[in-house]
This record gives structure tokens, C-alpha cells and sequence, in this order.
């Protein structure tokens, strides 16, 4: 059994909840957008930040059934696993295993729907870059729970995770500068 530290099990609650409540907020959004002709939804700050443009896309349901379902989903898990870590509960290896894969699997998804939001839908999804920020850190204090204490390459991996995940946030935000470099430097 693997038992999470207090510091791990707290990032796996919150931020297992931040992602399920950005989850909730743009499935709701979807829903008004397609059931109240004329809605804006709330998270269409401008003509980059802008979901309502986002979610009326293919990409937003590339499965067939709206993106943030799979949010809902996949972070209802994430937030039972983080309560149940909270108060001291360890899991077997394959549960963390199976956890690892499915946030990997996330991140995935997730660099691919903001090379669609970059350069194919030309906006962003505020709600959807909660999604963004947070998976990463996930996936992080995963990698260290299977293998901080292993030996070879995925020690290296789990001692080098935050230096990943700030290289991460590092390239993201270089790509959102540089693709709507022209809006932003218009703000100043």
C-alpha cells in the first residue's frame, strides 16, 4: 500500500476540486449556450479569452459528447482518491498506476486541445486553462507517489517532475504570448 504525505494528499483534493468545478461551470455554460439562443457565457471575457467561441467548435466534443464530461468524470475520482488520502487512507499500486495513466492521458489531451485553441480556434477558454494548470501538478505528485523511491530512470523523473511542470507552464504561456502577441501589446 502507498500512502500519500499530508502535502501530496491536500494537491490531490484541491486541485482534484478546482478541476471538477471548472469542469461543472463549462458543462453548465454549454448547456445555457445551446438552450438560450443569444447567452454569452460568463467566461467570454474578450476576443481571446473566450469559451463561447471555444465550445461551439468540434473540438470541444471530440468524442461526441461535450470535453468537460470527461472532466467531471475523471476528477470526481481524483477528488474521492484525495479525501480518502486526507485522512490517511493508502492504496494499492495499480490504484495509483491506473491514476498516473489516466493523468497522463489527461496531459495529452490537454497539449492537444491547447494547439487547437492556439492555432486552430484562435481563443482561449478561461475555464479550460484551470484544466491546464492544474493537470500537470497532478500528474507530478503521482509520478513521485509510483516512483520517488525508485531507482534508474524513473527516480530521475520523479526527482525532476516540478522542473517538467515548470517547463511546461513556461511554454504555454510563451505560446499564448506569441500567438496573440499583437492583442496583448494592443492592452498597454
Amino acid at each position: 500500500m502507498i500512502t500519500a504525505p499530508p502535502r501530496a494528499a491536500w494537491i490531490l483534493l484541491i486541485a482534484g476540486l478546482a478541476g471538477w468545478l471548472a469542469s461543472v461551470a463549462l458543462t453548465v455554460e454549454r448547456f445555457k449556450l445551446f438552450t438560450e439562443p443569444g447567452y454569452t457565457p460568463s467566461c467570454s471575457i474578450n476576443p481571446i479569452l473566450s469559451c463561447g467561441s471555444v465550445m461551439v467548435t468540434e473540438q470541444a466534443a471530440v468524442f461526441g459528447f461535450p470535453n468537460p464530461l470527461i472532466g467531471i468524470v475523471g476528477f470526481s475520482v481524483l477528488v474521492t482518491l484525495g479525501v480518502l488520502s486526507v485522512v490517511g487512507l493508502g492504496f494499492p499500486r495499480w490504484i495509483w498506476g491506473g491514476l498516473w495513466l489516466g493523468l497522463a492521458a489527461g496531459v495529452g489531451f490537454v497539449c492537444w486541445l491547447i494547439f487547437q485553441s492556439l492555432y486552430r480556434i484562435n481563443a482561449l477558454c478561461p475555464y479550460c486553462m484551470v484544466v491546464w494548470a492544474i493537470i500537470t501538478p497532478l500528474l507530478a505528485v503521482v509520478t513521485d507517489q509510483l516512483w520517488g523511491g525508485s531507482r534508474g530512470p524513473l527516480r530521475v523523473l520523479a526527482e525532476w517532475r516540478w522542473t517538467i511542470v515548470a517547463l511546461f507552464y513556461a511554454v504555454v504561456l510563451l505560446l499564448i504570448f506569441l500567438r496573440f502577441q499583437d492583442y496583448w501589446l494592443s492592452l498597454v
